[in-house]
């Protein structure tokens, strides 16, 4: 039987953690953004890192390895990679700004058809857990992931595709000092109608007064020239020295090491108390969790119009979870689960996501807020049968 206090407990640090999750890949990613552009590395990379990175997933993944728990690991990729498309793709598809048509670019397709092909190689070899085919694959992925980093890279610095733009905050500590706010100047002030040569009893201006016999002799007054006035000094933020950027990245990088552990152990606790498996609750629970920034994103992004962000954050985060880090759980393990594989129907759902993700970009922008409810009624009914249906037959 569950303890209620040791349930509240975890399940307090487990959310309490996702702050600080957040915030830990937040500077990471900002920080080493920043340090890279003034050591000279492209921006191209700078931008495939900060968009496609899932770090905090990465953290979480190493530490439930760490920990022994590699069915969490798994899980909780292959339940990240469903949710990014049917749960936060598809937020961004019903958030599109109303009365705009919703089109994607050649990037987009050309990224969609990327993780097709990466999600149809790694749907079979994830089912049958041999450890020569996860050895063999898991170096594959990995040594595939640092191609296609360098191979993308290339292609944007040629113009074939656009680079992804930041997923995460890119709210970082020394953008706002590295732009300054144009202030328009030329322009002068009129502080009194006699300035320019207008009477004040002129029959234009409101609450003119009737001219008297003084003002009827009185000659009008000249026009007066203004000089333009002077724009006004804009203060800027002091510019931080690159030891300052650093220390904030080895902080971010401490945060989400610090954050992976606690959720995994948080995670382990509470599949512990409720006999809960593994694989679902990396699936479901861990998996929600954890992308909860994307959600944001997406929702943020679609009802900006902006879908070149709302597709590469969705291709670029799966690129780098079916790719880096579920090639680091295949030679981990080497075909060894503790707690069991995903299922056949938990993988079909994965695939089947993609492929409507990929028909979405190339053939469905006129449909896309109707296809957008679909995925996210689908989204919920996988929920629901994870919990009634899947998990209880596959127990």
């Amino acid at each position: 039987m569950a303890q209620g206090e040791v349930v509240a407990y975890n399940i307090a640090a487990f959310l309490a953690t996702l702050f600080l999750l957040e915030f830990g890949a937040d500077k990471f990613i900002d920080h080493t953004a920043i340090v890279a552009r003034r050591t000279g590395l492209s921006e191209t990379i700078i931008g495939l890192l900060t968009a496609g990175g899932e770090w905090e997933e990465l953290a979480v993944v190493v530490a439930s390895l760490a920990r022994g728990r590699s069915s969490l690991a798994l899980g909780n990729i292959i339940g990240a990679a469903v949710s990014n498309i049917l749960g936060a793709f598809s937020l961004g598809l019903l958030f599109y700004e109303k009365g705009k048509p919703i089109t994607f670019d050649r990037s987009s397709r050309i990224y969609s058809i990327v993780l097709l092909v990466l999600t149809t190689f790694i749907t079979p070899i994830t089912y049958f857990s041999r450890r020569i085919i996860w050895l063999v694959c898991g170096a594959l992925l990995i040594t595939g992931f640092g191609a296609y980093i360098l191979s993308v890279g290339i292609a944007i610095s040629r113009g074939v595709l656009t680079a992804p733009e930041a997923s995460d905050s890119d709210s970082s500590d020394d953008d706002s000092s590295d732009e300054a706010s144009t202030v328009r100047g030329g322009e002068g002030r009129l502080t009194c109608p006699d300035q320019v040569g207008i009477s004040p009893s002129d029959p234009a201006l409101p609450n003119a007064k009737k001219p008297s016999a003084s003002d009827e002799v009185a000659p009008r007054p000249a026009l007066v020239t203004l000089a333009p006035t002077p724009p006004s000094p804009t203060p800027r933020r002091k510019q931080h020295n690159l030891r300052y950027h650093l220390f904030y990245l080895f902080l971010g990088f401490l945060a989400i090491c610090l954050a992976g552990y606690v959720l995994s152990q948080a995670a382990t606790n509470i599949t512990d108390q409720f006999g809960i498996s593994d694989v679902l609750f990396g699936v479901i629970i861990l998996a929600i969790a954890t992308t909860l920034p994307e959600k944001f994103v997406a929702v943020m992004s679609g009802s900006r119009g902006h879908t070149g962000i709302l597709v590469a954050n969705t291709v670029g985060s799966n690129i780098f979870l079916l790719a880096l880090c579920a090639g680091i759980i295949m030679l981990d393990t080497k075909g060894t689960l503790d707690g069991g594989n995903v299922t056949i129907s938990e993988l079909v759902v994965l695939w089947a996501s993609t492929l409507g993700f990929v028909f979405t970009v190339w053939f469905g922008g006129r449909f896309c807020r109707w296809i957008g409810a679909v995925m996210l009624a689908c989204y919920i009914a996988f929920i629901v049968c994870e919990f009634t249906v899947i998990h209880r037959i596959a127990n």
